[in-house]
C-alpha cells in the first residue's frame, strides 16, 4: 500500500526532470560559449548551491571558472550583505574578458578575476524574448500586430518590414492550432517569437506569410477568466482531417535596410502543425546566395528539395523522392530534417532500402551520385561535414546490439568509404557542438547508468572529462535504477524494447500491481535510451515510488528502427502504438517475474498517451482493469488535421473513424478516470466530453475531472492533477485508501517551460 512517505518520494521524483540538481547532480551540462566557441563555461547545481566551471578543450583543462570563496567575499564587501560561497546568489554570468558580470542582491555587479574586486556596474537589459536578433548583433526582428518590424539595437530606431498583414493572414506565425495561446497567457507572453531566419550576412530575413483565412474556426469557453469577469469565448483556427482549407505558408524574403519584399514564385507550403522555419524545413545557404526548403503534398508521399533565389523569388527543384507511404526527412516529426546542402552536392536522408541512410546528389543536376551509409541501422543526425576532407560525422542508432535505440557517433567518407565509430562502446551518446569547432560535447549514459559528459575531438578522443553524474540524493528517495528489457511483439517475431521500474521498497516475495505508462507515438518515442526520463517519462518514477511496478515500452509503429517498424502505424492509429504489443510484453515479463500481479494491471498516459490509456481499457478489458487518461485525443475526426493525416492517411475517413475511442464506449468494464483542461487548445476538451457523453449513454461508471482554466499540460496545477491520478490508481489497483498528502505546487520556472515546450 502507498504511504505518506511514498507520496512524498513520488512528489520529489515528479519534479526531477524540471529541478536541476535537486536529485541528480552534474547530469546536464549546458555550455555557454566564449572566445568564439574555443572555450565555454557551465554551471552545476546541487539543488541548494551552484558551482561554475570553465573548460578549455584545446588545452584539455576543466577548472573552477573563478575562486568561489574570493568572489563571495568580494561581493559581500561591496554589497554589505552576507554571501555564501557554496550558494552564490546568481545562476548565470556574463563573461567580460578578465571579469564576470551578474545580477545579484538587488543590483548588477562586475567582479574582476585578477584581484577579485567587485563594483556596481551599469546594467544592459537583455533583449526581449520576443525578438530575433541578427547574427551581427546590430538588429532584431519582432512581431507587431500582424506584421514584422525591425529595430536597431544601437539606437532603438524601429521600422516596419511588412505593412499588409491582416487577421489570419499575417507574417511569421505558425498555425494557430499549435500556438499554445493558453500556455503563453499563463506565463505572461502575448505570443511566441516570429518564425524568421536571418541571412548569414545579417542583411535579409527569411519568413513566411501565414494564411488561415479559410481554416475552420473552433472555440473554447473560459468559465472564470483571471480578471474575474464573465465567461469568455476564445476562437481558434483549427483544421480537422479532410478539411479543404488548411494553414498555408508563403515564403518571403525581407531586405532589412531597403524594405524590399521578395515573394517565392511557388505555391504556398502546407503548414498543418509547425512553421517550416521553426522546424528548419527552410534555411539559408551558408553564403546567403540561396534559400533551400523542403515541401510535401498533402498525401506526404513525395518529398522535394527546392532552391529559392532571395533576390528574384525564382524557385527551382533540386531533387525529389516518392514512396508508397509517407516520405520523411526524419522519423521524429519535431526534429530537424537530416539533409545538408554542400557546395556542389546534397546529403539526402532516405529510407528507400528499408533503413534511414544518407545519399549523395549533385546539387546542380539532381543526379544521384551514390549511397553514403548502409546497413541495418539508421542515421539519426548529421553533426558535421568536412568538405575538404570529404567526410561526414553523424549519430546513428542500431549499432549497439544490446539496444538498437542507443546512439553512436560515427564518421564516413562522402564516397561511402572509411566508416568508423567514434564512440565505440555500449552507451547511448548524445552529441552537442558549437559551429566551426574541432570538438563536440558527448553525454554517455544508458537507462540505468548515469551520464558521463566529456569533450571529444573528431577522432573520438576524449580531450577532457567534464562531469560524472551523482545520484546519491536520487537513491535516497528509495529509487532504484530501472531495468531495460527486450520481449517479443504480439506477432511473436519482432523484438520490442522497454523499461521496467521496480516499486519503492521492492520485495520480490510480495506481489505488486502493475501500471503501463504509455505514449503511442508515432511521431516520438515513449522510452529514451538515455538516463534522463525526459518529458514523456516524467510519470513512471513517481508511479513506482507509490508502490507500482511500472512498465514503459515502444511498440511497433513508433520511430527509431527500420521503416517497416515505423510504418506499422500507417493507417493504424487506432492500434495506439500497437497496444497488443503492450499486452504481449506484460505477459512475457510476468512469466519470469512472479511479483508482477497482472490481475491488478492499469494504464496511465497523457495527450496521445491519454488516448492510448482509454483505448487500452476499452479494447483490452481482460488486461487493463483501470486507466487514467489525461488530455486524451479521443476523437480523431475532430483532432489536428496534420497529425491524423500524417499517420492515418490524407484521404482515409474510414481509418479516422476507426481511430476514435467514442464507438468503443459501450465496452468499458474496468475503472476509468478522464481528466482534461477546460482551456486545452492543443487537444480540445470536447474530446473527453464526447467520450464521457458516450459512456453516459452506455450507462457506464467512470470518473471525470475537468480542470477550470487548465491548458494541455496542466502547467500550473501539475501536482494536483497527478495526485488525483495517483489516488485513483492506488484505490482501484491496490484497494486501499490513499494517504491524506497535499503536494506542493511546482512553480512556473524556465526549466518547466523548457521541458514542456520540448
Amino acid at each position: 500500500m502507498s504511504t505518506t512517505e511514498d507520496y512524498r518520494a513520488a512528489e520529489r521524483l515528479l519534479r526531477r526532470p524540471i529541478s536541476p540538481g535537486e536529485l541528480v547532480v552534474g547530469d546536464k551540462v549546458r555550455p555557454q560559449y566564449i572566445d568564439g566557441g574555443a572555450r565555454f563555461w557551465y554551471s552545476v547545481s546541487d539543488g541548494s548551491g551552484r558551482r561554475f566551471v570553465l573548460a578549455d578543450p584545446a588545452a584539455g583543462t576543466r577548472e573552477p571558472a573563478f575562486d568561489h570563496a574570493r568572489l563571495a567575499a568580494a561581493l559581500a564587501g561591496a554589497s554589505g550583505q552576507e554571501v555564501d560561497a557554496e550558494a552564490l546568489p546568481f545562476a548565470a554570468v556574463v563573461w567580460a574578458g578578465d571579469a564576470v558580470e551578474f545580477a545579484a542582491l538587488g543590483g548588477y555587479w562586475r567582479c574582476r578575476l585578477d584581484d577579485y574586486t567587485c563594483e556596481a556596474a551599469e546594467f544592459t537589459p537583455p533583449g526581449s524574448p520576443l525578438d530575433v536578433p541578427s547574427p551581427d548583433g546590430k538588429h532584431a526582428v519582432s512581431r507587431r500586430g500582424h506584421d514584422l518590424w525591425a529595430r536597431s539595437l544601437s539606437d532603438g530606431r524601429e521600422w516596419a518590414l511588412t505593412t499588409d498583414g491582416a487577421p489570419d493572414h499575417q507574417y511569421g506565425t505558425g498555425p494557430d492550432c499549435t500556438a499554445n495561446a493558453t500556455l503563453l497567457r499563463k506565463v505572461g507572453l502575448p505570443y511566441l517569437p516570429p518564425a524568421v531566419a536571418w541571412s548569414p550576412d545579417s542583411t535579409k530575413v527569411l519568413t513566411h506569410r501565414t494564411d488561415e483565412r479559410s481554416v475552420r474556426q473552433t472555440h473554447l469557453l473560459e468559465a472564470g477568466p483571471a480578471d474575474g469577469g464573465a465567461p469568455r469565448l476564445h476562437t481558434q483556427r483549427f483544421a480537422h482531417p479532410g478539411d479543404e482549407a488548411v494553414p498555408l505558408a508563403e515564403l518571403v524574403v525581407l531586405d532589412v535596410a531597403t524594405g524590399t519584399v521578395v515573394r517565392a514564385e511557388a505555391e504556398p507550403l502546407l503548414m498543418s502543425q509547425m512553421s517550416p522555419i521553426t522546424i528548419k524545413w527552410a534555411w539559408w545557404a551558408p553564403d546567403g546566395s540561396a534559400v533551400y526548403y523542403l515541401d510535401r503534398p498533402r498525401d506526404l508521399r513525395t518529398l522535394t528539395l527546392h532552391r529559392l533565389d532571395p533576390a528574384t523569388g525564382e524557385v527551382a527543384t533540386v531533387l525529389s523522392e516518392s514512396g508508397g507511404t509517407r516520405v520523411e526527412p526524419n522519423q521524429w516529426q519535431y526534429e530537424p530534417p537530416i539533409v545538408r546542402v554542400l557546395a556542389d552536392e546534397v546529403l539526402w536522408y532516405s529510407q528507400r532500402d528499408g533503413w534511414g541512410h544518407l545519399y549523395r546528389y549533385d546539387l546542380r543536376t539532381g543526379e544521384l551520385l551514390g549511397q553514403v551509409t548502409s546497413g541495418q541501422w539508421a542515421v539519426r543526425q548529421i553533426l558535421r561535414v568536412d568538405e575538404a576532407e570529404r567526410v561526414v560525422y553523424f549519430t546513428a542508432s542500431g549499432l549497439v546490439e544490446e539496444d538498437p535505440y542507443r546512439r553512436t557517433v560515427c564518421r564516413v567518407g562522402l564516397d561511402g568509404s572509411g566508416f568508423a565509430r567514434l564512440t565505440d562502446d555500449e552507451s547511448d551518446h548524445v552529441a552537442t557542438l558549437p559551429d566551426g569547432q574541432e570538438y563536440f560535447l558527448d553525454s554517455a549514459s544508458t537507462v540505468d547508468t548515469p551520464p558521463v559528459t566529456s569533450v571529444r575531438d573528431w577522432t573520438g578522443r576524449v580531450l577532457v572529462e567534464l562531469e560524472r553524474a551523482d545520484t546519491t540524493r536520487l537513491t535516497a528517495t528509495g529509487w532504484t535504477a530501472p531495468e531495460r528489457f527486450r520481449v517479443k511483439a504480439a506477432d511473436g517475431v519482432t523484438d520490442i524494447y522497454g523499461v521496467l521500474y521496480h516499486p519503492r521498497g521492492f520485495d520480490p516475495a510480495k506481489r505488486y500491481a502493475v501500471v503501463d505508462n504509455v505514449y503511442p507515438g508515432p511521431q516520438v518515442n515513449r522510452v529514451l535510451p538515455s538516463f534522463d526520463p525526459g518529458g514523456m517519462g516524467m510519470d513512471a518514477e513517481p508511479l513506482a515510488a507509490l508502490g507500482f511496478v511500472v512498465v514503459a515500452l515502444d511498440g511497433r509503429g513508433t520511430p527509431g528502427r527500420d521503416k517497416a517498424f515505423h510504418d506499422a502505424s500507417y493507417g493504424l492509429l487506432a492500434d495506439a502504438g500497437n497496444l497488443a504489443d503492450h499486452v504481449a510484453a506484460l505477459r512475457q515479463l510476468a512469466e519470469t517475474r512472479p511479483w508482477m500481479d497482472l490481475d491488478r494491471a492499469g494504464i496511465f498516459g497523457h495527450s496521445g498517451g491519454g488516448y492510448a490509456a482509454a483505448r487500452a481499457v476499452l479494447e483490452f478489458p481482460e488486461v487493463f482493469k483501470a486507466g487514467v487518461a489525461l488530455s486524451g485525443s479521443h476523437d480523431a475526426p475532430h483532432f489536428n488535421q496534420g497529425f491524423v493525416e500524417t499517420y492515418d492517411g490524407a484521404d482515409n475517413p474510414e481509418a479516422w473513424a476507426r481511430t476514435s475511442n467514442l464507438d468503443l464506449a459501450d465496452r468499458l468494464a474496468g475503472k476509468l478516470l478522464l481528466v482534461h483542461g477546460e482551456m486545452d487548445d492543443q487537444v480540445h476538451p470536447d474530446h473527453t466530453l464526447r467520450l464521457a457523453d458516450r459512456l453516459i449513454a452506455a450507462d457506464k461508471d467512470f470518473e471525470l475531472l475537468v480542470v477550470p482554466g487548465a491548458e494541455h499540460t496542466f502547467i500550473d496545477c501539475i501536482t494536483y492533477v497527478r495526485k488525483r491520478s495517483w489516488d485513483f490508481l492506488v484505490r482501484e489497483l491496490m484497494d486501499v485508501r490513499p494517504p491524506a498528502h497535499r503536494p506542493a505546487p511546482i512553480p512556473l520556472g524556465p526549466e518547466l517551460l523548457s521541458e514542456l515546450f520540448s
